[in-house]
């Protein structure tokens, strides 16, 4: 089954005495990017939060997690003042009151509302306890997040299997064109040199003909082209079916058709199969479109 890279999801619950809201959010992107914003006293979870996404099986995308922590109980925690942080911020206010001789109205509450002067400081051993809580409220997000990342994936899914055999099509009708190019233009060279030879009294060579008819198939031959394409087309569904991130594979394996289709479409001798080309490498482009948001 197919992912998308594009997802949301957001829980919220009450455990060990905070309020904890966790979103998830992600676009698509060709590798794993994960950006964690979490409240300064819980910082130090941002990577273990990082890889229990991966850990879940989410492996591609741009992905922003956000958790708040609303603290209903303050057992254990002290908030600290970061002094000489604050004394260089006062210098500073200082400085820019007597440069620009601006009215001194530095308070207590007005250097309090910089937050960053303040700390807070949790004891070691709740460390084990503040991942468990968070992690209970994760687990309430992933499994809606991957939900929805499976629903638009299997939207891609279907909508890239109809072009799959809309291309199916095309390139049959363009097999047939093929053999029907062959054997029209052994017609037409043969009613050609007939003509001509007749005109000058001169006697066919039929040796020659053959010659010419197996020279012509030989140039405009795409067997070892739509045998391949047959492959891929196959290793298409085996991809989509095999349970694990096809992105990538996908977007090789689009290019190889692509490839494929080009060199059917430099040997084309007439304008439907020119025309057929086209329609190929239109559906290509965007199943291409598709797989760039597949995980």
């Amino acid at each position: 089954m197919f992912r998308s890279m594009t997802s949301f999801a957001r829980a919220r619950g009450t455990v060990g005495g905070k309020d904890i809201t966790v979103e998830i959010k992600s676009v698509n992107n060709r590798f794993f990017d994960c950006s964690v914003r979490i409240s300064r006293l819980y910082t130090f979870l941002e990577d273990k939060i990082r890889q229990y996404l991966q850990s879940r099986g989410i492996v591609r995308g741009k992905i922003d997690v956000s958790v708040n922590v609303d603290m209903l109980e303050q057992e254990g925690v002290e908030i600290c003042l970061d002094t000489a942080y604050t004394k260089s911020y006062l210098d500073a206010l200082y400085k820019l009151r007597d440069t620009f001789e601006l009215k001194d109205d530095i308070s207590v509450m007005r250097v309090a509302a910089n937050k960053d002067i303040f700390s807070l400081r949790k004891p070691e051993d709740d460390l084990e306890k503040d991942w468990n809580d968070i992690k209970e409220i994760l687990d309430e997000a992933i499994p809606q997040f991957i939900k929805r990342r499976e629903i638009e994936g299997e939207n891609l899914y279907r909508n890239i299997c109809e072009k799959i055999e809309n291309i199916k099509g095309y390139v049959a009708e363009i097999s047939e064109n093929s053999d029907d190019d062959i054997n029209g233009y052994a017609k037409k060279l043969e009613d050609r040199i007939v003509k001509f030879l007749n005109d000058n009294s001169v006697n066919i060579d039929e040796q020659r003909i053959l010659t010419e008819v197996a020279i012509f198939a030989d140039k405009v031959a795409i067997d070892e082209e739509l045998v391949r394409l047959s492959s891929h087309f196959d290793a298409f569904y085996e991809i989509a079916e095999s349970g694990e991130p096809a992105g990538r594979k996908l977007d090789f394996l689009v290019q190889e058709m692509n490839r494929e289709i080009n060199t059917i479409g430099s040997k084309a001798s007439n304008a439907d199969t020119a025309h057929l080309v086209v329609n190929v490498k239109n559906e290509l482009e965007k199943i291409m479109e598709h797989i760039q948001n597949i995980e």
